[in-house]
């Protein structure tokens, strides 16, 4: 698969970066001390790994990604902060030390078995630390069922080899892998409305995200071909408003989960250990 495009990627920087904002202000305080140790796992161009700074300015902070277009670009527009190249999918025994804080925005639903991948993330953490995670969970809005349906046509299917497979968890699922993790975490959900001026700009949008599995695997004249029908499609399902903007909904899942082993989990978990042997 290409490589990210990080211009495409920024050209919604301001609506991108918000939900990292939002996240890393219900983090609370500096974690442990004035030096504080965070990673900002698949931080993309940088932008959310800049938000933790602004927010915890006497930290070390560390960007990781898989991605070198991403990195070129977050290296040069933050270079006072580290980035790293990290496939979460391969190394992340990489990352030896432990954290106050484990942050990712938008980075794990390109990520398989969540069920797996949080309690190895989870590991990461220092005693007290904090997981941070915002997942998009908008795969039932219209753009991804047109996007879906139209991959799925008669006239596009023999042209992708590869579904592309979601490995995002439904919120109760989420639920129960984090209490197996700790008694102390919180989640919630978030809808932007994003106010776009048109469908052209939602393709936009998606070129960098979600369109870009099919664009990849498609010449650029059967991009354009396929793009077209699906901006074809979205007029009917995102209709225009008085001022002709268009009303973009985008879900988006948050949950803060802290290493913190009270008494009550610990007791729980020993019991459960019991119930095993």
């Amino acid at each position: 698969m290409n490589d990210w495009n990080s211009e495409q990627y920024l050209k919604f920087k301001a609506q991108r970066t918000q939900p990292a904002v939002d996240l890393a202000a219900r983090l609370g305080g500096s974690p442990s001390g004035s030096r504080s140790e965070i990673i900002d796992l698949g931080c993309g161009p940088g932008n959310s790994t800049r938000v933790l700074k602004n927010r915890f300015p006497n930290a070390h902070i560390v960007g990781a990604d898989s991605s070198e277009n991403m990195l070129e670009k977050a290296r040069a527009e933050n270079p006072d902060l580290e980035f790293i190249r990290l496939d979460l999918n391969e190394d992340m025994s990489r990352l030896n030390g432990k954290f106050d804080v484990v942050f990712s925005n938008a980075c794990f639903q390109w990520l398989p078995n969540h069920r797996e991948l949080l309690p190895r993330v989870f590991s990461l953490l220092k005693s007290g630390g904090a997981l941070a995670v915002q997942i998009p969970m908008n795969y039932d809005e219209p753009v991804h069922k047109i996007i879906r349906r139209v991959s799925e046509s008669s006239k596009w299917s023999d042209k992708f080899h590869e579904k592309r497979i979601f490995g995002t968890l439904t919120i109760p699922e989420y639920h129960d892998v984090l209490s197996g993790l700790t008694d102390d975490f919180e989640m919630w959900q978030t809808v932007y409305c994003h106010r776009m001026p048109s469908i052209e700009s939602i393709i936009e949008w998606y070129r960098a995200t979600g369109l870009r599995p099919y664009l990849n695997a498609l010449s650029e004249a059967d991009g354009a071909e396929f793009t077209a029908e699906v901006s074809k499609e979205l007029e009917k399902e995102y209709p225009k408003q008085k001022n002709g903007e268009i009303i973009f909904r985008f879900p988006r899942f948050f949950f803060i989960a802290k290493n913190k082993l009270t008494e009550v989990f610990y007791e729980r978990s020993l019991r459960k250990a019991y119930e095993v042997l």
